[in-house]
């Protein structure tokens, strides 16, 4: 098996020394593109700025965009998927941590201790041997980390998030040169730039230790060639070979990032059958579908798989692990069955505006929910008006229909696992980001209309009055897209000041709560299945390490398999072994209650405050 994985590694580091060989030909490409212009953008064309002027609004974007992924980078504490990150990059393992017995804090974040001797082989073993992903980002972010020294002995928090904040900086350019060239319109490529740079969705998933943004970026370079694809099927001339292989390295790269990238590629798909079928309608001549141009899309297709098929045995090993993904598998009961749905579009709309809504305080709820309300009734029919003219654009009806074919079938997909394979992928936003490009691409293209709308289309629009005004309140649409955009900067505020995409664990919240109440030394016991379970506790260790607490703290990580009374005994013997007085806080301990227990006295912790992420009891045991 590691030999296997080191294998892919050395296969896919040839692809990546390949990439640079590409680039120039493919930005060549959309400048080419990007003067062929429909007749109803001729007016905007003929006052095209100067190339500094692009340059320099993409500069701008990129500034905004990487200043508010930057921004608080570090003032969430990281929870268990980035102590994943951060243990397996370093190369270490979560199986150095005792199990069954007190240990204390600085041996329990021994995994998070930069690691000298751990080698690339060491991150590639541990990954297929432990874990379930990929392992092109935590290669990187092995080599990356290396750049930053420790902090408090444990590896760099701020170095770890800079890596995918960066990456996800660098798709506000990407997504530029994406919108650019589908619409062969520099305005749909900064007003999408635009969008990306301060939706709260791409913010979020840029804060985080995690593989996301990376696997953003193939998906929008997968996107760009299914554009130059789509674009070479209209005109039935062949795909370029450079375009061909360089799609192919694109896909295999994704598929080295994160596994869901293949519901990206079957999206594509989808859109491609779409369009065989739209020129069939269009030519009735079967043989279409055997010419060079569509041979060179199935020897992509072809190529993708034998990329893909390098990851199976890793898949099948993977399913012995499956106890790491069970918290996607929900039941169905009653109005469960309708929570997936608005789980969806719950994520949808964020991937635009999300303010405060997510606050403890009602105050601040209420007033929220309320002004995105107004603001959707507002946006949303200007929005769909925006598509509804392109639509109408010749030249870009087809390309509105691809990224909508792309949203369309990877929410149809999701459903699909939802509800006909029991894994519930609407419950992580994060596995969003499958469409996430194709809506932003969408949003860009909408607003182009509104900030450049062309008249004879508008005139067909009826209640529009004319190009003078878009949608409701007499707002005209420069007006309109300024107020959208502006409304997607204070969402991204909102989730880097965690009232928004709040973090699931708050372990700093819980050892405030332990230092104002436990003037003893604590044991934190919980039941341990996981690494999962490890990592919560080392949120909980880390902030104690930070804040240097004086409750000399004790950490159980009592383990089970299947039956809970293996960690009930685990329990029993800690605490007939440790010296009284100390308070026992069970933390999301999920067994029976050992009879050593009994002899400490329960506190009343009804009234005290309930903590994302743990769930707690706590014991005096004098």
């Amino acid at each position: 098996m590691r030999v296997l994985f080191q294998g892919a590694f050395y296969f896919y580091k040839k692809i990546i020394s390949l990439l640079p060989v590409y680039a120039t030909h493919f930005l060549s490409l959309a400048d080419t593109t990007s003067g062929l212009q429909h007749k109803y953008w001729h007016n905007w064309q003929t006052r095209l700025p100067p190339f500094w002027v692009h340059s320099l609004l993409i500069l701008i974007w990129l500034i905004v965009g990487i200043s508010l992924r930057l921004a608080n980078l570090t003032a969430k504490p990281p929870w268990t998927d980035e102590f994943s990150t951060l243990v397996f990059s370093l190369g270490n393992t979560f199986l150095s941590v005792p199990l069954d017995q007190a240990i204390a804090p600085d041996i329990l974040l021994q995994p998070l201790q930069l690691n000298p001797v751990a080698s690339i082989g060491d991150v590639v073993h541990n990954l297929a041997t432990q874990d379930s992903h990929p392992p092109l980002y935590f290669v990187l972010a092995y080599l990356w980390m290396k750049l930053f020294p420790s902090e408090g002995g444990l590896v760099s928090l701020f170095g770890a998030r800079l890596l995918p904040a960066i990456i996800g900086a660098a798709s506000i350019p990407c997504v530029y040169v994406l919108g650019r060239v589908a619409f062969r319109s520099p305005l749909v490529g900064h007003l999408t730039a635009a969008m990306m740079a301060i939706s709260p969705y791409g913010v979020f998933l840029a804060q985080e230790a995690r593989h996301y943004t990376l696997a953003i970026l193939w998906v929008i370079g997968s996107l760009t060639c299914l554009v130059i694809a789509t674009r070479h099927i209209q005109n039935r001339t062949p795909l370029p070979i450079w375009i061909a292989l360089l799609w192919v390295e694109i896909n295999a790269l994704g598929i080295a990032t994160h596994y869901f990238f293949i519901l990206t590629l079957c999206t594509e798909a989808v859109v491609l059958i779409f369009l065989a079928w739209l020129q069939l309608q269009t030519s009735s001549k079967f043989s279409l579908l055997f010419s060079p141009l569509w041979r060179r899309i199935y020897a992509v297709a072809i190529g993708t798989c034998v990329a893909g098929l390098i990851w199976i045995p890793i898949l099948l090993e993977n399913k012995n692990r499956g106890v790491l993904t069970e918290w996607i598998r929900g039941s169905r009961v009653g109005l469960d069955w309708l929570s997936p749905i608005f789980q969806a579009l719950g994520t949808l709309i964020a991937m635009i505006c999300l303010l405060p809504v997510e606050s403890s305080q009602a105050l601040v709820v209420i007033p929220s929910g309320v002004v995105m309300l107004t603001f959707f009734i507002w946006a949303v029919p200007i929005l769909l008006r925006g598509i509804k003219i392109q639509l109408q654009h010749p030249e870009n009806r087809i390309m509105i229909q691809v990224f909508i074919g792309v949203a369309i079938s990877a929410i149809a997909l999701f459903f699909i696992f939802t509800y006909f394979l029991g894994i519930d992928l609407t419950r992580g936003a994060r596995y969003n980001f499958v469409y996430f490009p194709a809506i932003v691409v969408l949003l860009g293209a909408s607003l182009a209309v509104c900030w450049h709308p062309p008249k004879e289309l508008m005139a067909r629009e009826p209640g529009t009055n004319g190009a003078q005004s878009i949608g409701r309140w007499g707002i005209n649409g420069k007006k309109a897209v300024i107020l959208i955009w502006l409304m997607g900067f204070a969402s991204a505020v909102t989730v880097i000041c965690n009232l928004g995409y709040q973090k699931y664990y708050r372990p700093d919240l819980f050892v405030q709560l332990i230092q104002q109440i436990s003037p003893v030394q604590v044991l934190i016991a919980t039941t341990h299945k996981t690494y999962i379970h490890t990592g919560e506790m080392m949120g909980v260790a880390r902030e104690m390490k930070l804040a240097n607490s004086p409750q000399n703290p004790l950490f159980l990580l009592a383990h089970q398999v299947q039956d809970p009374n293996t960690s009930t005994i685990a329990l029993e013997n800690t605490l007939n072994k440790l010296p009284r007085p100390f308070d026992l806080w069970l933390v999301n301990f999920h067994a029976p209650v050992a009879e050593a227990v009994k002899t400490c006295v329960i506190s009343d912790t009804q009234s005290l405050p309930s903590v994302d992420g743990y769930e707690y009891q706590l014991y005096h045991c004098q």
